[in-house]
């Protein structure tokens, strides 16, 4: 799998849609979910694609990067720890104090509205510290 790179002048969202379609399983089809849940979430969210191709989504700061490895897409958020969890997504970096995470295997389900509440949570926690 090659990783898609970044052109000079091609936008985040088209590199994470070539990211998307390259991956072609089911890491792929749960970036794209996961994305989409983001962007339902928070219609201002902005995409970025950073660190030599990961995408990122921020608002008012970053909210989370959206990794993929062999086994596992993994969901970082910056300011995790600070973040209300009462569903318990958060599966991953648990003992740090700053971020948390949610790794996502293959067979997973998110529930996307407790992910959509985390993403809300993560964008009013950034827009309070402005």
């Amino acid at each position: 799998m090659k990783k898609a790179v970044a052109k000079k002048g091609e936008s985040p969202s088209r590199l994470i849609d070539a990211r998307i379609k390259e991956l072609d399983d089911w890491r792929g089809k749960m970036l794209a979910r996961v994305r989409a849940l983001i962007k339902q979430a928070d219609p201002e969210v902005v995409e970025e694609w950073k660190w030599r191709g990961v995408p990122v989504w921020s608002h008012d700061g970053l909210i989370c990067t959206g990794e993929t490895y062999k086994s596992v897409v993994k969901l970082t958020f910056a300011k995790g720890a600070s973040l209300k969890d009462p569903s318990g997504l958060f599966n991953s970096s648990l003992e740090g104090n700053v971020r948390r995470a949610i790794d996502l295997h293959e067979g997973d389900e998110i529930d996307a509205n407790a992910f959509k509440t985390l993403i809300r949570g993560a964008v009013a926690l950034n827009s309070s510290k402005r």
